[in-house]
């Protein structure tokens, strides 16, 4: 992986991410989140405009 960066979110939703992380069988929730966010990033792989990017953004239901 590359350079690393912080991200801040909410108390309640980190607590959350330990809980699920640790149920999961994750090392750690940071593992869990890099995870989940490649997953989805995945779907998005091959799009070939920001028009596209939207467009399976509104098929997955994230905008409207």
């Amino acid at each position: 992986m590359g350079k690393k960066v912080k991200v801040k979110l909410d108390k309640e939703l980190y607590k959350k991410i330990e809980k699920v992380a640790e149920v999961a069988g994750y090392s750690s929730p940071e593992e869990f989140v890099i995870h989940v966010l490649e997953k989805e990033i995945s779907q998005f792989e091959g799009a070939d405009s920001e028009e596209e990017i939207k467009k399976r953004l509104k098929g997955l239901g994230y905008i409207s």
